[in-house]
């Protein structure tokens, strides 16, 4: 089962844990994250998913949690609850962000309301965070590029705009899944920035980050997997005790 990020915060709560390994096998901090996704889902986590920097230096943990509260303060108890099942990863990297974003637009060329991802898949995802400007006007120009964009982006499946106030300061975010690498160097190569986004932009004085992700784990596809596997012992202990019964009615 995919992955997914909705178009909008009417059910589910999203977060975005950004690590920086410190550690020089980066398979350890991922086996650790997967762990975390686990012990995630007894505080109510219903998906959780991992991305590896192509080829930077970060790994983001997405987590998507059912919505008990429309106040900030679940998303205050929240991290609360969850912060200390990281402190054993203090030793394979360096937690530089966290917070939870709001989607409030998204694009599918699937025509679903949701951005789906697998293992495996192309994840293109940038954040401006201004030094002026309030979070509602960020919020419109980030759409309006977005709703301009999307439809020129080949080789984009989907996208999602989202936005958040993290210490009073408004922060705006899209991501993308994309068909392949390849169309996502594409579209990166040939859009001008500098004339087509800062100058629509310039009026926040933006702190603008962006970086190409491949998707390594998705919690729902370990999941099915477990089943898989624990349907597959049964099968295999049913067949035994067949077996059994046919050679007692042979010595019969």
């Amino acid at each position: 089962m995919a992955c997914f990020v909705p178009f909008d915060g009417r059910n589910l709560d999203i977060c975005f844990f950004i690590f920086r390994p410190t550690v020089v096998l980066i398979e350890e901090l991922v086996d650790a994250l997967k762990h975390f996704s686990l012990c995630t889902e007894s505080l109510g986590c219903v998906q959780s998913s991992i991305f590896r920097s192509i080829h930077g230096n970060l790994v983001i943990w997405y987590g998507a949690w059912m919505k008990i509260s429309s106040t900030e303060n679940n998303k205050d108890l929240l991290t609360s609850a969850v912060l200390p099942l990281l402190a054993n990863l203090s030793s394979k990297a360096i937690l530089i962000e966290h917070n939870f974003f709001d989607p409030y637009a998204g694009e599918s060329r699937e025509g679903s309301s949701v951005a789906r991802f697998c293992t495996g898949d192309i994840i293109f995802m940038n954040i401006a965070v201004p030094s002026a400007g309030d979070l509602n006007d960020l919020s419109y120009a980030n759409l309006a590029l977005f709703r301009d964009g999307f439809l020129k982006m080949e080789g984009a499946l989907s996208g999602v705009c989202l936005k958040c106030c993290h210490n009073n300061i408004p922060r705006v975010s899209c991501l993308y899944v994309w068909k392949s690498l390849q169309c996502c160097y594409s579209w990166i190569l040939n859009t001008d920035f500098r004339k087509t986004v800062l100058p629509y932009l310039d009026r926040f004085k933006l702190n603008l980050k962006y970086d190409v992700f491949r998707v390594v784990f998705v919690s729902t596809e370990a999941s099915l997997s477990c089943q898989n596997v624990v349907s597959s012992a049964h099968m295999l202990a049913n067949e035994g005790e067949t077996t059994k019964d046919e050679q007692q009615v042979m010595q019969n």
